[in-house]
């Protein structure tokens, strides 16, 4: 018993050392670290003013990875609802793969907030204002724009449906000199020092190199470890593919990366070559 004691309790601290050094690559354009950075509203303000372009915008309150149901079909996990003082709702998704951040999924998200915000009985003009945000790594719409913003239009007349749902993409590739592009900077850097934002570097500080920021990082990554065993996925973490695991570790790696986290932080995780888990999640060049 006590051997046993001991050896869960290496383990432990092996894991820890090696989220660790996860942690020290982390970009907020990695969902685990994204969320977790904006647990601080100042930070999820602060990015909502720059894309809106609004600088007096006040976030009231915000749910990170809330999953809204849908009773008659699928549900989703939003990365990140808010609700400003105007009374808009707004669902921020960071998304590091062109796979997750489809049109067809911003329609799907804009839906689910719609479907989980009237009470029996509310009129449907009492809808509020809403808009889906995909913050993407590259430039989905294909475009060259450093953002888009999309509304339903009536064809016929050339003017806007107002319906009042909207949805806006981020290129975060595109990092010019402007307020945008410096924000698009700031979620690709690993580093607080290297960030223009002084809300987000204090934010990236404390999570990385704060002791209580790094046990606090390492017990979020603990979980997700924890969540593999109790769907009985631990050897994903711990032995890869050894003794018939590989369908676990498949089916662990795949949870991960539906919850939008980074190949690189996935294959350390589930301890495969990254091409290895591009083969497993299918995203080699054809």
């Amino acid at each position: 018993m006590a051997e046993n004691t001991v050896a869960r309790s290496e383990g432990l601290e092996a894991r820890y050392e090696r989220y660790k050094s996860i942690l020290k690559d982390l970009t907020i354009m990695s969902d685990i670290f994204m969320r977790n950075v904006f647990k601080k509203r100042e930070c999820t303000e602060y990015v909502l003013r720059v894309i809106m372009g609004q600088k007096d915008l006040r976030v009231i309150d915000q749910v990170l990875q809330k999953d809204y149901k849908n009773l008659q079909g699928r549900s989703a996990i939003l990365d990140c609802v808010v609700r400003d003082s105007e009374g808009r709702q707004m669902d921020v998704e960071i998304q590091q793969d062109n796979e997750g951040a489809s049109p067809k999924r911003a329609r799907y998200h804009s839906g689910l907030m719609d479907m989980n915000t009237l009470n029996p009985g509310q009129d449907f003009d009492e809808l509020p204002e809403s808009y889906v945000v995909f913050i993407t790594r590259d430039d989905l719409l294909g475009g060259g724009y450093p953002i888009y913003h999309i509304d339903r239009k009536i064809a016929e007349m050339d003017t806007i449906f107002r319906d009042d749902a909207h949805i806006i993409y981020v290129n975060a590739k595109k990092q010019e000199d402007t307020e945008l592009g410096r924000l698009a900077h700031d979620l690709h850097c690993k580093k607080a020092d290297d960030m223009y934002s002084e809300i987000l570097a204090d934010r990236v500080k404390e999570l990385k190199e704060t002791q209580e920021g790094v046990e606090f990082m390492c017990h979020e990554m603990e979980q997700i470890y924890s969540e593999g065993i109790e769907s009985g996925l631990e050897r994903g973490f711990e032995r890869g593919m050894e003794q018939g695991e590989q369908k676990k570790a498949r089916e662990l790696a795949l949870k991960l990366y539906q919850k939008g986290d980074t190949i690189e932080v996935i294959a350390e995780l589930v301890e495969v070559p990254v091409a290895q888990l591009e083969e497993w999640l299918g995203l080699q060049a054809v």
